[in-house]
Parts: structure tokens; C-alpha cells; sequence
């Protein structure tokens, strides 16, 4: 028999934000789409991974931007995970970005059987997701934030603007 998360029994759906960690700066010799991790956004990126996994948390379905900085912090997230990278799903709209009246369109089109999405992206748009779905007001994420929202739902398509609730907001200043 399969063990239901607590996520799947209690009939929730959590969406959970990651901004990508600190990445090279801006150069003329590289793309901005192409732009790497640091040795520091590495390291936070392994360290805020092993945080969310000490929480008992699991990160269902994982999209993430396909901008190399975004998609290297994922890929680290699903080492720590053991998730193969073939299942982590690109959406260009998370580094094109999406507007606000597209947030909710993109949220519910989310399969029913992940209960938990887990978004890697940009600011200032992994800020404004925050913003649009939780019942109170977040923070700016820093890089390699986390932001975790739960809401009441059966479905992805029962999500509403500022209808989820907080769970935690994890910051790398917390490895300090």
C-alpha cells in the first residue's frame, strides 16, 4: 500500500516558490538565459535543499524556469531529493514571465495528482506568485528563498487569488 502524504489526505494543495540562487553577474560574454550559479549559490542551493528536506517536506512536481540559473538550483534541489532531472518540467513563461492576470491559468492547468508544485524562478515574479496566492503579504524573496503557500483546495482548479496561507518562508540568512 502507498503511504498518502500529509498533503494528499488532508485535501490541500501546496505551491512552493524558489528563486534561484546567486548567479555570475551580468557580462558581455555570456547570456543573461545562460548565466551559472556561483560557488556560494551552489553551496546555499544544497544547504536551503537540505532544510526544506529536514522540514519532511517533499517537492512533488517540480517546474522550474529553463534559464541555466534556475534550472541548476532545481537540479541541485533534486539531488538532494533523488529525483531524476528527466522529471523536472520547463516552462519558459517562468523566465519570459508571466503577467498577473496569467498566474491563476498557469496554477490551475497543474495535474490534481500533485498535490505539491514546487516553482524555481526570477524576481521580481517569484515575489509577485507570493503575493497573488497567499492571504497575507510576503516579503521579497532573496535568492534561494522559500516560500511555501497551502491552500485549501480539492483541486488546482479550486485555487483563488490570496486564498492560501503561509506555511513557512525559509531565507539563507538562516544558514548564518
Amino acid at each position: 500500500m502507498v503511504k498518502k502524504s500529509k498533503t494528499e489526505e488532508s485535501g490541500t494543495r501546496k505551491l512552493i516558490l524558489i528563486r534561484h540562487s546567486k548567479a555570475e553577474d551580468f557580462s558581455s560574454e555570456i547570456s543573461d538565459f545562460e548565466r551559472s550559479l556561483t560557488v556560494r549559490g551552489k553551496i546555499n542551493s544544497r544547504l536551503m535543499a537540505e532544510i526544506l528536506k529536514a522540514k519532511g517536506e517533499e517537492p512533488g512536481r517540480v517546474i522550474s524556469s529553463p534559464a541555466f540559473r534556475a534550472l541548476e538550483t532545481a537540479l541541485i534541489f533534486c539531488r538532494e531529493y533523488d529525483i531524476s532531472p528527466a522529471e523536472i518540467r520547463l516552462a519558459p513563461e517562468l523566465y519570459h514571465g508571466l503577467r498577473e492576470s496569467e498566474f491563476l491559468p498557469f496554477i490551475q492547468q497543474q495535474s490534481d495528482n500533485d498535490h505539491t508544485v514546487t516553482l524555481f524562478g526570477h524576481n521580481p515574479l517569484i515575489t509577485e506568485l507570493a503575493a497573488y496566492f497567499a492571504s497575507d503579504e510576503p516579503e521579497i524573496l532573496p535568492k534561494t528563498g522559500i516560500y511555501c503557500i497551502e491552500f485549501q483546495a480539492a483541486g488546482w482548479q479550486d485555487v483563488e487569488p490570496e486564498s492560501g496561507r503561509t506555511l513557512y518562508f525559509l531565507t539563507p540568512r538562516e544558514l548564518a
